[in-house]
């Protein structure tokens, strides 16, 4: 019986899936530059031409890496920005990392690729557009650092220092 859109919908974004995986881990430990596509197919189970059809290069796959990142901190700024309590906002956001630290490695590995990214020279646009979103997201904890500051929920301070 031959498979449906869906069947292969969903193969094609478990191998997605594996191959993030095993970019996000070799990224971290090795770095952009030292790590090769056969690493990459090889850790995530998959052969070279596999990785080939979902990416043309290791760059592309980066750089969607980073694009997911991005995405992630535009979730965190709209998040910060909302009427809540400062002080929930911001245990709430803390103890969300907690849990992401203690499931497993990958959370850990996608920071120091983000932080791979932002140090690099010639950053692509991507890399660009986390900048920018890493730059949104300390300027709206500044802004919830100082509510919170005067509503005598955070010590005062410099709010930029303290973010």
């Amino acid at each position: 019986m031959p498979r449906t859109k869906e069947q292969f919908e969903a193969m094609r974004l478990a191998t997605k899936n594996k191959i993030h995986s095993a970019a996000i881990k070799l990224f971290a430990k090795k770095g952009l530059a030292a790590t090769g596509v056969q690493d990459i197919a090889e850790s995530a189970g998959i052969s070279t031409g596999l990785l080939y059809r979902h990416y043309k290069t290791k760059d592309d796959l980066f750089n969607e890496l980073i694009s997911y990142a991005t995405l992630g901190l535009e979730h965190i700024v709209k998040r910060f920005d909302n009427d809540l309590p400062p002080n929930e906002v911001i245990k709430e956001f803390s103890l969300e990392i907690l849990n992401d630290f203690k499931k497993d490695d990958e959370f850990a590995n996608f920071l120091m690729i983000m932080n791979q990214a932002i140090s690099a020279d010639n950053p692509s646009h991507q890399v660009q557009q986390l900048k920018k979103q890493s730059e949104a997201m300390m300027k709206q904890t500044v802004i919830l650092i100082k509510k919170g500051q005067k509503l005598g929920q955070f010590k005062n301070g410099d709010a930029t220092e303290m973010a």
